[in-house]
């Protein structure tokens, strides 16, 4: 059910009888995207800052409120929102949404500068993790200046210094009632949701209407570029990455496949290929990320310098492989299978349907029923998925980035996948 309050906040639920629990999330339209660069990471920064405290709650308050549950209560940020959220036993749902509203809409951002330090430890520990930091360097790559290629975590120069003003000002603009979902699944009942949140919304006083975030769409992706960063590693980590489909995109489930097939399962070609058969890498796979005016598709390979060569080639033949045409039906089937199993089990996680809620009204995208999800991937066809991959993954559309010790090794390992970009380095 779907109820939009006068101030503009959309509470949606799911009733599930059969079970004992309750998942509540608060859906900001917030995201890394929506910062400018001096502000880069105050998204994730503000994320932090909504567990120190409130005008009602102190930090450790929280901490012990939700432990008294037996619950559990976290938060994301991602590219285009920002995601706080708590599963608990049924019975606690009311002291649940109490808690989370307060840590949404009233932050006192207290404790301010010891949580600088953890978000400035967080980003220092991400530096020292070359499997993830490629892939903030391959978005960069990717989508060059536009803030879809900055790191969602933000930079150590802006969080040393953002002041209290600053982040107390975007968190104003961002956290208004018609930019927020509140979706919940489990237990409950719809109108018990909907009176919960009016409470809150009238205990805080009345909030003036207000709308969604709207974003410019993104004008124009950037040429192909290639990074790479001088690091002592064992191993080479790899990305190679393209501009991807946006979430509206019809086409979105064809990628789901392609991205199964090509290195998403433990049976897909790059796991197979350059794993199981040769054992050149422990952690190889594919990736697509899905935005609302645009996307990213590509791979992740880790590798020692010996196989990094070989690995890439592979990499391109696989890809080419599947552009060409060579899907069989017994693969394009498996793939089938494997992506509707993995949906319709999550199915039976409160957090998952909460989660599928939420970020289907949060996004505004079409809310489609289980049988209608099972429908769209049966009906595509493999020449849909060749086709993709052949438009998508094109080897002049590719961007690479790389962390490792020797960048002339890695270009001409490179020119095995995109001569013209090994070239232009």
């Amino acid at each position: 059910m779907l109820t939009e309050l006068d101030s503009g906040e959309r509470v949606i639920s799911e009733r599930l009888n059969h079970v004992r629990s309750a998942a509540v999330g608060f859906w900001i339209g917030a995201g890394s995207r929506d910062e400018e660069p001096g502000e880069a990471g105050v998204t994730h920064f503000i994320e932090h800052l909504l567990f120190k405290g409130t005008d009602r709650y102190s930090a450790v308050e929280i901490a012990e409120i939700f432990d008294g549950l037996g619950g559990e209560l976290n938060a994301a940020t991602s590219r285009e929102h920002t995601l706080v959220y708590a599963r608990v036993p049924d019975q606690h749902l009311e002291t649940a949404v109490d808690v989370m509203s307060d840590m949404v809409f009233a932050p006192a951002f207290a404790e301010l500068d010891s949580e600088r330090e953890v978000v400035l430890e967080e980003i220092a520990m991400y530096d020292d993790a070359p499997q993830e930091l490629v892939h903030d360097l391959i978005a960069e790559a990717v989508f060059g200046d536009h803030p879809l290629g900055r790191p969602v975590i933000g930079t150590a120069e802006v969080i040393s210094s953002i002041p209290r003003a600053a982040i107390a000002r975007y968190h104003d603009t961002m956290y208004v009632p018609g930019n927020i979902v509140v979706a919940a699944a489990g237990n409950i009942e719809h109108d018990r949701v909907v009176e919960l949140m009016t409470r809150g919304l009238e205990r805080r006083g009345a909030a003036a209407a207000s709308r969604p975030n709207v974003r410019p769409p993104l004008v124009a992706t950037p040429a192909p570029r290639l990074r790479f960063q001088q690091k002592d590693t064992e191993q080479y980590h790899v990305c190679l990455a393209a501009p991807g489909i946006s979430r509206s995109d019809r086409r979105r489930f064809a990628a789901s496949l392609l991205d199964a097939i090509l290195g998403g399962s433990a049976s897909s070609r790059l796991f197979q290929e350059i794993r199981e058969k040769r054992g050149m890498a422990y952690a190889v796979y594919s990736f697509v990320s899905q935005y609302t005016d645009t996307g990213q598709i590509g791979v992740y390979v880790g590798t020692r310098e010996d196989n990094l060569s070989e690995a890439l080639k592979i990499t391109a033949e696989q890809i080419a492989d599947i552009a060409g045409g060579n899907l069989p039906a017994r693969e394009l089937s498996r793939a089938k299978e494997n992506l509707k199993g993995r949906i319709v089990l999550s199915m039976e996680s409160t957090s998952a349907r909460m989660n599928r809620l939420g970020k289907s009204l949060i996004t505004d995208s079409e809310l489609l029923s289980l049988d209608r999800i099972v429908a769209e991937i049966d009906a595509v066809e493999a020449s849909s998925v060749s086709e993709l991959a052949a438009a998508l993954l094109a080897s002049e559309r590719l961007s690479a980035a790389c962390i490792g010790p020797n960048d002339e090794r890695f270009l001409a390992a490179l020119e095995h996948v995109t001569p013209s970009l090994a070239h232009a380095a």
